[in-house]
């Protein structure tokens, strides 16, 4: 099974930029669509990215469009989450996650979707 690694997570101040990574061992990365969740203090997991197993189809929750990137270099086993314009409002633990099954006709926007997750990278936005 697949296991992931988050890293990149750090405090910034609002408006600036972070870019997380999520690293894969034990399988093969392009074998699995993939997903970024966040949860923030005292709220429940929220979706935040998704992209196909080849990267050539994004989705994204509406709080980041156009400020956040999803994704992925398949020979290098990792996808990423490049943000911007950092908002106090985006201070969360992130986590990467490969859903099962790994490439469904639909990529999931629940975290219900996904069964492997990584152990999260904390990103605190200043305001």
């Amino acid at each position: 099974q697949v296991q992931l690694v988050e890293s990149g997570g750090e405090l910034v101040q609002a408006g600036g930029s972070l870019r997380l990574s999520c690293a894969a061992s034990g399988g093969t990365l392009s074998n699995y669509h993939m997903g970024w969740f966040r949860q923030a203090p005292g709220k429940g997991r929220e979706f935040v990215a998704a992209i196909t197993w080849s990267g050539g189809s994004t989705y994204y929750a509406d709080s980041v469009k156009g400020r956040f990137t999803i994704s992925r270099d398949n020979a290098k086993n990792t996808m990423y989450l490049q943000m911007i314009s950092l908002k106090p409002e985006d201070t969360a633990v992130y986590y990467c996650a490969a859903p099962l099954p790994p490439r469904g006709v639909v990529v999931p926007a629940t975290g219900s979707g996904y069964r492997y997750w990584g152990q999260g990278t904390q990103v605190t936005v200043s305001s």
